[in-house]
């Protein structure tokens, strides 16, 4: 049985500066967990959102939403298992193959 992995979505209310037309975090966020139980139907993975600008209740995460406002990252930073694999406008297709790294097979 494969891993279930966990995808963490990192954003705001607000868009950031640079990404202006585009979906905000929580669309995205939206928008990625269909895609994802779309593309790997009946396989399990979690997908969780973290508000930047709200203090968050696990160290690591509250520790990894000040790394993006101190680094100026562009929101929403999509990471998969630890591993950013996504910022500001986050490609499917770099998603999907991270998925199948842990071994998700697409339908």
């Amino acid at each position: 049985m494969k891993k279930e992995i966990e995808v963490s979505i990192y954003g705001a209310e607000q868009l950031c500066a640079s990404c202006v037309n585009l979906p905000s975090s929580k669309d995205t966020y939206e928008w990625l967990q269909a895609a994802i139980g779309r593309k790997f139907p009946g396989q399990k993975f979690t997908i969780h959102y973290y508000d930047i600008f709200q203090p968050q209740q696990d160290d690591k995460k509250d520790a990894f939403c000040k790394k993006i406002i101190d680094e100026d990252l562009f929101y929403p930073v999509v990471v998969i298992e630890g591993e950013i694999v996504g910022e500001g406008n986050p490609r499917l297709k770099n998603i999907y193959a991270e998925f199948e790294k842990y071994g998700y097979v697409s339908m």
